[in-house]
């Protein structure tokens, strides 16, 4: 697919996927849905890999680091954004997941020696600004107790964890390890890992049947997991850990269309200027596409 379209993919349905994830919280322990969500996902990928007549087979070597980056990216990552989403609301989750960037920018620097353009800096500014504007009105109504605190480094611990997890994908594909067979692996060894974290916390296997829970679950499987994340995964190789990341800044502005739409949120100053400081940082990117790198990741 065309850059352009994998990134909006991304966007759309990730901006989506907020909503989708508090619908996940209440009758089920956190640790249980990140389980499932993934493990159908796997199930998903694996039957599709199958059907295209994909290599599923790895070395015991990858299969290592396949363990490694389902870890940080489908588990340890998601069980600290469930956990800290219970104690902080989604305002404040979504600003300290928009560090993914900055966090993607200094390690691909550190484990890949790649350098940046201004332009990438400037751009990320401007949407991290964006995203602090947006929010502010929510973020600043929260006293700052120990719960949010917590809530908030939680959320900071998950990002650093999706950011390994990015920079292990970048591996992976320099290593030639296709997106899709690679996904499957991984998110299963995920739901594998989260399911031992459960189990070693006294914690049992429940389950929400009713209608919102059964659907939200399906549909963060598929889309939040199988299609977005192969999209962006894609994009990781191709354009770049920092760039690619930007659509961590941008999908919750995205979230906040959604809600206009189907929750009567009501636009303000604040919902305008976030919007213009999101838009312009995302424009700079596209102006100036420069990537200056030591050596170029391969693509896959």
């Amino acid at each position: 697919m065309n850059n352009y379209i994998l990134y909006a993919i991304t966007v759309l349905i990730w901006g989506s996927t907020w909503y989708a994830i508090s619908l996940q919280l209440g009758n089920v322990t956190p640790e249980a849905s990140v389980v499932y969500r993934y493990a159908i996902a796997s199930l998903m990928i694996f039957i599709y890999c199958a059907f295209k007549k994909q290599n599923l087979r790895f070395t015991v070597r990858q299969h290592v680091q396949l363990a490694l980056f389902g870890i940080c990216l489908f588990s340890v990552n998601y069980y600290f954004l469930y956990n800290a989403q219970t104690m902080i609301n989604s305002a404040l989750s979504c600003i300290a997941f928009s560090t993914l960037m900055i966090m993607n920018i200094g390690n691909a620097r550190l484990f890949f020696g790649t350098r940046v353009d201004t332009s990438v800096y400037l751009g990320g500014f401007l949407g991290l600004l964006g995203i602090v504007i947006l929010f502010w009105p929510q973020a600043s109504e929260l006293s700052l107790t120990n719960k949010t605190i917590v809530g908030f480094l939680l959320c900071l611990v998950g990002t650093l964890s999706a950011s390994f997890g990015n920079m292990l994908s970048i591996k992976n594909q320099q290593d030639g390890l296709a997106i899709m067979p690679a996904n499957a692996w991984a998110m299963g060894y995920g739901a594998l890992f989260m399911s031992i974290v459960l189990l070693l916390q006294g914690k049992s296997f429940t389950c929400d049947w009713s209608v919102t829970y059964v659907s939200s679950l399906l549909y963060l499987s598929l889309f939040g997991s199988v299609i977005a994340f192969g999209c962006y995964l894609t994009l990781l190789t191709r354009i770049g850990a920092h760039k690619a990341s930007y659509a961590n800044i941008l999908f919750p502005a995205v979230a906040v269309c959604i809600a206009t739409l189907f929750e009567g949120f009501v636009w303000d100053i604040y919902t305008i200027a976030g919007f213009t400081a999101i838009m312009a940082g995302n424009i700079v990117l596209i102006i100036k596409p420069k990537l200056i790198t030591r050596k170029a990741p391969a693509v896959a």
